[in-house]
């Protein structure tokens, strides 16, 4: 008789996924960029980021690929589709 596996799907909220933003975030730019984002809500699929600055908010766009990628992988599925950014 075979074992059957049984996953259970973990609820994800806010909370969770602002602190996997940022450790990606610190990965990505360091203590110092890190300071400068600050997630404030996470709406279907998609995290706002308030930025410091015009050139951080570019400097997050153009990497934002890469950040959510490295999210879901963090969460462990795709939890992210989309970063929108405010100065």
């Amino acid at each position: 008789m075979k074992k059957q596996v049984v996953r259970r799907k973990i609820a994800i909220d806010d909370k969770d996924v602002f602190y996997i933003f940022q450790k990606v975030i610190k990965e990505e730019f360091g203590n110092v960029g890190a300071s400068k984002f600050t997630a404030r809500h996470f709406s279907n699929k998609t995290i706002f980021v308030q930025t410091e600055s015009s050139n951080w908010a570019s400097e997050l766009w153009l990497n934002k690929k890469k950040i959510v990628e490295k999210i879901n992988k963090e969460l462990g599925e795709n939890i992210i589709s989309g970063i929108k950014v405010n100065t």
